[in-house]
């Protein structure tokens, strides 16, 4: 484990490093996120600071290219094509933080960057059926497949994005775990030779923790669309790429295949929800599912009473519950869950409720 951690504690430092430089570039060029009824900051703050996680991303993966240990790794086209795939997707980020671009044209860029990684290798080319037997994809229903997933990971932490260190957090989290279980896979040779996802995996936790020194709350920079359709990207090139190589698994079963894919889906699953509970309400008023709103999970968590940093934690502390669920189903006896998993969301439904539940008590023991 000793390589991977060197490469991700490369890419914190690099994250953390430049991004100060970073906010004096964005400055300089004017892009800052103006406060707005529709956005919980209340002043201008710069944004862009994606730049800093992508220098990160392609500064770790540099150095993981020269390494003797990651030799085998980069003999296929993967890592090329998670580099190019990451450059598209940047820029296309940086473009809508500095001009907002059309929806449309977002999704455009999405669907090419992923075409990008399906032509490099990245793609899903088995499924697995319940019964254990391997369905083998045919190019034209894999780059479905993969298209789709990918860009449903880049937008579902792109709508994370919505409170200072919110994203970035919760990738991290699911970036960890992700690692945990595919490093773990890695060590038994189910993915075979040189697996590109580990790799992927814990470059994003490392670039993701570096840049959220900065974009903690109160946030000095954001990471704009830039750095959270990156990090989207490459937590999704990662998954495809853990899941693709499941047939060399011996002893692979429905559960221990798709483990890869449910970690970060679990821990994205929140703003999964809550894209969908948005497109419902706007539908049922008739508006643009595109119209923004402060009726999102995170608004109402400090409507009830959370401040801006505990609402965060309050997120962090639900995606590490998902997080953590994935692995110990995959690591530990079922039976030694069965008090253990109630018991903490009963803990955790506490603590998100805990102002409304206080100020019940103390209007009940007023006078």
């Amino acid at each position: 484990m000793g390589p991977y951690l060197i490469v991700g504690l490369v890419a914190a430092a690099i994250a953390f490093a430049i991004t100060p430089a970073v906010l004096w570039a964005v400055v300089k060029l004017g892009a800052i996120d103006q406060p707005h009824d529709r956005k919980v900051h209340v002043r201008p703050t710069p944004t862009l600071g994606g730049t800093a996680i992508f220098v990160a991303v392609m500064g770790a993966g540099g150095l993981a290219s020269i390494m003797p240990v990651f030799d085998d790794v980069f003999t296929s086209f993967q890592p090329l094509g998670i580099a190019a795939a990451s450059v598209v997707i940047y820029l296309l980020g940086a473009l809508d933080d500095v001009k907002d671009l059309p929806v449309p044209v977002k999704v455009a860029g999405q669907v090419f960057a992923a075409g990008l990684l399906f032509l490099s290798g990245v793609k899903m080319q088995y499924l697995l059926t319940p019964s254990n037997s391997y369905i083998s994809l045919s190019d034209d229903v894999s780059v479905l497949v993969t298209v789709i997933w990918l860009v449903v990971m880049i937008n579902a932490v792109n709508l994370a994005d919505g409170l200072d260190g919110l994203a970035a957090g919760i990738v991290a989290i699911a970036g960890a775990a992700f690692f945990v279980y595919i490093y773990r896979l890695t060590q038994t040779g189910a993915l075979g030779p040189g697996p590109v996802a580990p790799g992927v995996a814990i470059i994003v936790v490392g670039a993701s923790l570096g840049f959220l020194r900065h974009n903690f709350y109160p946030a000095r920079i954001f990471m704009g669309d830039s750095g959270a359709m990156l990090l989207g990207l490459l937590l999704g090139a990662a998954t495809v790429s853990g899941v693709s190589a499941a047939p060399s698994e011996p002893t692979a079963n429905f559960l221990g295949v798709y483990i890869p894919l449910l970690i970060p889906l679990s821990v994205l699953a929140i703003p999964i929800l809550d894209a969908l509970l948005a497109v419902t309400r706007r539908a049922r008023r008739r508006q643009s599912i595109f119209v923004a709103d402060k009726e999102h999970l995170h608004h109402r968590l400090m409507d009830l009473g959370h401040g801006h940093r505990q609402a965060v934690i309050v997120m962090y502390v639900w995606s590490a519950l998902a997080a953590g669920s994935g692995l110990a189903f995959t690591f530990l006896q079922r039976s030694d869950l069965i008090f253990a998993m109630p018991v903490a969301v009963g803990a955790l439904v506490v603590y998100t409720l805990f102002p409304v539940l206080t100020k019940a008590i103390s209007d009940r023991l007023a006078p």
